[in-house]
């Protein structure tokens, strides 16, 4: 299985397959982005997590040639040796719509497979129909302190774990929260919006550095799923919090967005409740 960022179909000119084409998926190593955060040893910070993708353009023939919709959530856990490169999920999920399906619980399990042989790992998957979508699906704000109204003047726009600083000797636990993460594909340089949720337990966090930290990301091109990661790695190392979660909800691309959520604690993963952008 070829998990080499460089061989797959983002930022190239594709035809979408009008049937079932599994072969579309594009695994890439999750290693690839760790080894630049040097995510091994025992002096690295250590975590769980888990990358929450929802779809909301699921559609599928009826053997009968009907079509139907739905809506579905992925789980991938972060500890699967692969992330799937998102415009090939995309080629993927569109093979399904030309596609005579027995029923919903055979495309979930059709689902379940071919996700798990790309992840690396068992991936959860739950279809949510329309009838459900009034319960599942509704608009939330973030628990805790928003950031944003901070005053801060921002000079760097690449990853700048220096900003980090402690606001003195006090400890504390805190929710906070931004909604101006901005990171740019790795591959095409196209912008990737998302709202941040940081939850620790620890020596208290300069709220303004932090926020002044999260703008640095602003021009710095990698996959969401290793943004979180830095992220996380660069909050445990330079602030040694004693717990600390780092969730992030991206606003949706081709009827996908992606939601890691890494944490020091193996605590239940966050709900998946979506975000006004999303």
């Amino acid at each position: 299985m070829d998990t080499d960022l460089g061989h797959g179909p983002l930022g190239e000119k594709t035809e979408y397959p009008s049937q079932y084409a599994p072969s579309c998926l594009h695994p890439i190593s999750r290693q690839q982005g760790r080894e630049l955060l040097k995510i091994s040893g025992k002096k690295t910070p250590t975590f769980v997590g888990v990358d929450i993708w929802n779809a909301y353009e699921l559609s599928w023939l009826t053997p009968e040639g009907k079509p139907c919709v739905a809506c579905a959530e992925f789980r991938f856990p972060a500890d699967s040796p692969n992330i799937v490169e998102s415009k090939s999920f995309k080629l993927y999920l569109n093979s399904l719509n030309q596609t005579r399906i027995a029923d919903v619980e055979t495309l979930k399990d059709l689902l379940v497979t071919d996700l798990t042989r790309a992840a690396g790992a068992r991936v959860h998957v739950s279809v949510v129909l329309p009838s459900e979508w009034p319960d599942v699906y509704g608009i939330t704000t973030p628990k805790g302190v928003c950031l944003d109204d901070l005053s801060i003047n921002p000079s760097e726009y690449r990853p700048s774990p220096e900003l980090l600083a402690l606001d003195g000797d006090d400890v504390c636990e805190e929710r906070l929260y931004s909604h101006l993460l901005r990171s740019r594909c790795p591959v095409t340089s196209q912008p990737d919006w998302a709202t941040v949720e940081i939850n620790y337990r620890g020596p208290k966090i300069n709220r303004q550095q932090l926020l002044a930290y999260i703008v640095s990301f602003r021009e710095h091109d990698e996959f969401h799923e290793h943004c979180v990661e830095r992220m996380f790695s660069d909050i445990s190392r330079c602030c040694r919090p004693d717990r600390l979660s780092v969730y992030a909800r991206y606003t949706r691309r081709g009827g996908l967005d992606i939601n890691p959520w890494r944490s020091s604690s193996d605590a239940a993963a966050p709900l998946n409740s979506r975000g006004a952008r999303q």
